[in-house]
Order: structure tokens, then C-alpha cells, then sequence
């Protein structure tokens, strides 16, 4: 069985609890749920919803390059939004942020996420070759 490589990057928040920030298994990347948090300041960025969006995918991002990816090599993301309302809003900036890429998505409503955040992201993809 394959290793399991665990990552941890300053580009993204540290982990406030028991995971890691991703773990790396036989080519693919699994990204743990990320927030609107400054990783430079641990400041939560609870602006608009464009703002958190943006910020989020940013800390994926990071998360992705740090374990040997990047967007375009994303197979699965799962949005989480306290409204689904703000949907269109995520989308712009989430199709502003892949460019030409469209993997699986799913999009999930919630009532409340945690801290006030009104968007949580999380994603799998592949190590680059």
C-alpha cells in the first residue's frame, strides 16, 4: 500500500483541529475543508461573499501546489454555502478563479458555517505528472 503524505504549507491556514490540511495518496490530493482565513495573520475574512470566495480559493490553491498540483488538475469540489442565495456570486468568482477548467462539483447548502463564514471549499485532484 502507497504512503500516505500529509500536507502542511504556511500558504494556508494551520489546522485548527485533529487534520491535516490535505494527505496525499497514490496520486491524488484530498483537501480538507477551507475557510476565508489569512494564513499570514490567522485573521478570519468575514467580508462579502466574493471576498470569502476568493480567499478560500486561494488557501486551496496554496494546498494544492504545496502537495504537487494545482487548479487544473482538480477532479472533485465540494462548495459548502450558508445560503444558497450567494450561489451566483461563489460562481463567478469560483469560474473566474478555474479558468477554462470545470471538474465534478458539488454544491451543498447549509444553514450556518462555522465562525460566521458563509463559504467553505474543499477539493480532490490529481498530482501533476
Amino acid at each position: 500500500m502507497p504512503a500516505i503524505r500529509r500536507i502542511q504549507t504556511k500558504g494556508a491556514p494551520t489546522p485548527a483541529g485533529h487534520y491535516s490540511q490535505a494527505v496525499v495518496h497514490d496520486g491524488v490530493v484530498y483537501v480538507a475543508g477551507q475557510l476565508a482565513i489569512d494564513p499570514a495573520t490567522g485573521d478570519r475574512k468575514l467580508g462579502s461573499i466574493e471576498e470569502q470566495t476568493e480567499r478560500t480559493l486561494l488557501n486551496v490553491q496554496a494546498i494544492l501546489e504545496a502537495a504537487g498540483s494545482d487548479f487544473a488538475h482538480v477532479l472533485k469540489m465540494t462548495v459548502y454555502v450558508s445560503d444558497i442565495a450567494l450561489w451566483g456570486a461563489v460562481n463567478t468568482v469560483y469560474a473566474r478563479m478555474l479558468g477554462e477548467h470545470r471538474p465534478a462539483r458539488a454544491v451543498v447548502p447549509t444553514k450556518d458555517l462555522h465562525h460566521g463564514f458563509l463559504v467553505e471549499i474543499e477539493a480532490v485532484a490529481a498530482v501533476r505528472d
